[in-house]
């Protein structure tokens, strides 16, 4: 009798690649990886990712010192720009081939991540999908700390901390666009890119950042964003003029070796909320995943405003480094060294990937 045929081995389930986090610890804890290719639940979509956002809070959550972090291992990617790929069953305002953004907190270092559908924005035609993907957190972020907490009006002065960062540059453009006046804290090599923002750039590290303003503006600015923390809150409480407003995010400058110093973040909270009111002035705590779990639709307002001045060629974002998708750890990598100008990008697209 003939040999009964061989039954076809069944394909391989389908799978995607991203950088996954595997511990706590460095850019080294960073390992791209092939994981099952996730289906779209109910009222769920998949987005093919075409960019996706490098930032301070993806070091904070890869070194285990952030509370909306997921478990070990996962995806890092605060922030990701995409194609709807699939929808799962209920979809109504999406789909295949929309793009979309979303503020996804974690999972933009993947080639596809699946979200529910109100968790995702319509990209309108002809925008970059890089400069979309700053948008999203970076320019929410100084977009709602201006038009949400401290409403400088035209003709006032702002102090700017950190203003070479995806956020600082993001407060400059703003800021200028509102009217406002600002003093630019960097350090002397950053300071043509503070110029070409409309801003007056001082000195940053180991300078007093209070005498520095108060050179320039004797009765103190009328708001400043500190982005820094630690014993930076207190200079700019002193560089602001009684009456005005200290908004304090980030607090980037309490990071040691990637690791968040609590005396230092609690030292320059405690100046925030207690030295400001005690020395006459309004300090506000801004942190925008915060806002946006207790209410989303702030940032659903906020995000296509910003769309729409970035279509109209009002603002334009500045990034620093567009890399290829999967090489988030060398992205993290340079965000850690310092010195950035801008915002730090991944691409999927590698021929986009150039600069």
């Amino acid at each position: 009798m003939p040999p009964h045929p061989q039954r076809p081995s069944p394909p391989p389930p389908p799978t995607y690649r991203a950088t996954v986090c595997t511990r706590h610890g460095g850019p080294e804890a960073l390992e791209v990886r092939e994981l099952p290719l996730p289906e779209p639940g109910p009222g769920q979509v998949r987005v093919r990712v075409t960019a996706a956002g490098v930032g301070a809070t993806d070091v904070t959550m890869r070194r285990g010192r952030y509370r909306f972090a997921p478990a070990i291992p996962f995806v890092p990617g605060y922030e990701a720009v995409g194609v709807v790929d699939a929808i799962g069953p209920g979809v109504r305002s999406l789909r295949p081939g929309g793009r979309v953004a979303a503020l996804t907190v974690h999972g933009g270092y993947g080639e596809v991540l699946v979200r529910r559908e109100e968790e995702l924005l319509a990209v309108p035609d002809g925008l970059d999908d890089a400069e979309v993907a700053a948008l999203v957190l970076n320019y929410v972020t100084a977009f709602q700390m201006i038009e949400r907490v401290a409403r400088p009006a035209a003709g006032t002065l702002a102090l700017v901390t950190g203003a070479n960062g995806g956020v600082g540059t993001a407060l400059l453009e703003l800021l200028r666009l509102r009217g406002v006046r600002v003093i630019a804290a960097a350090e002397p090599v950053h300071h043509p890119l503070l110029r070409s923002l409309g801003a007056t750039p001082i000195l940053s590290r180991g300078h007093p950042l209070d005498l520095e303003v108060r050179a320039i503006a004797p009765q103190g600015v009328d708001v400043a964003f500190d982005g820094i923390g630690g014993a930076a809150t207190a200079r700019c409480v002193r560089a602001t003029r009684r009456g005005g407003t200290v908004v304090g995010y980030g607090f980037v400058g309490t990071l040691r070796g990637g690791q968040v110093r609590r005396s230092l973040f609690l030292r320059g909270l405690a100046t925030l909320l207690m030295g400001s009111r005690l020395a006459g002035r309004r300090g506000a705590v801004y942190g925008i995943t915060m806002l946006y779990r207790r209410d989303p639709a702030p940032f659903r307002q906020d995000l296509p405003r910003l769309m729409e001045l970035l279509g109209q060629g009002s603002i334009s974002p500045r990034i620093a480094c567009r890399l290829p998708l999967l090489e988030a750890r060398r992205a993290n990598e340079l965000l850690e060294a310092g010195g950035i100008e801008g915002k730090i990008v991944l691409l999927a697209d590698p021929r986009r990937a150039a600069g």
